[in-house]
């Protein structure tokens, strides 16, 4: 199983992720309170697929809500991935996870999973990777799972988009964005990140094996799909 070998976050960088997005809690409390939703029918001991999973941010809400469902959590960054395991470990629900170090290319093939979780983790994927990034996670679900979706999705040669950079901006500037670094703002978004329109990511999960993909958030940039794998 290859591993990354690079990590761009240090083990303090890490640890204090959390608490850096911390101002930002209102937009990610609102994308988990939907996605308990959306995910409520699964079955009673589901299986889930955390792809890039970060600190667990996005599994703990889930493992509360959903005292039999069990995760499988994976991220790229080594120093994150602690993290997570610590977090999980703290709040007793370690045992119900696995931790993988690496990309959804190093989940084992034959795992089927009740629904799969890629939350603000596409934007970093590149246009010509992207289909077989949303494809290989829809060949983890099982017949009729469930994908969700999040990511940084605008269509930035639009007339709306100098609009909606503003509204960015004030987001970036919560995080603790520099002046310096709101300037180069736009060019991260057009040339370091691999921002989609919304109608090309949607193209992109249907033609991965979700029908019908549903865009059920957005907050600013960020916008979320949910859709069931079809049955062939």
């Amino acid at each position: 199983m290859a591993k990354p070998t690079a990590d761009f976050f240090t083990p303090e960088l890490a640890a204090h992720y959390d608490e850096r997005n911390r101002k930002l809690s209102a937009i990610s409390e609102n994308l988990h309170f939907l996605t308990r939703l959306v995910l409520e029918r699964l079955p009673a001991r589901a299986l889930i697929l955390s792809v890039g999973a970060g600190t667990g941010a996005d599994i703990l809400p889930l493992a509360r809500a959903f005292p039999e469902w069990r995760f499988v959590a994976v991220e790229p960054s080594k120093s994150m991935l602690e993290v997570c395991r610590e977090r999980l470990t703290t709040e007793g629900f370690a045992s119900r996870c696995e931790f993988i170090h690496g990309y959804a290319s190093d989940v084992p093939a034959k795992a089927e999973f009740d629904a799969c979780l890629s939350i603000l983790v596409g934007h970093f994927v590149g246009r010509e990777d992207r289909a077989g990034f949303y494809k290989n996670l829809v060949d983890h679900l099982k017949p009729g799972g469930t994908l969700v979706n999040a990511e940084i999705s605008f269509d930035l040669n639009s007339a709306q988009f100098p609009s909606m950079l503003k509204n960015w901006e004030k987001v970036q500037t919560l995080m603790g964005a520099t002046p310096e670094s709101l300037q180069t703002l736009p060019k991260t978004l057009k040339e370091i990140l691999t921002v989609l329109p919304p109608e090309e990511t949607e193209a992109l999960i249907r033609t991965s094996g979700v029908d019908l993909p549903v865009r059920f958030f957005q907050a600013f940039l960020i916008c979320a799909w949910h859709g069931t794998k079809t049955v062939r």
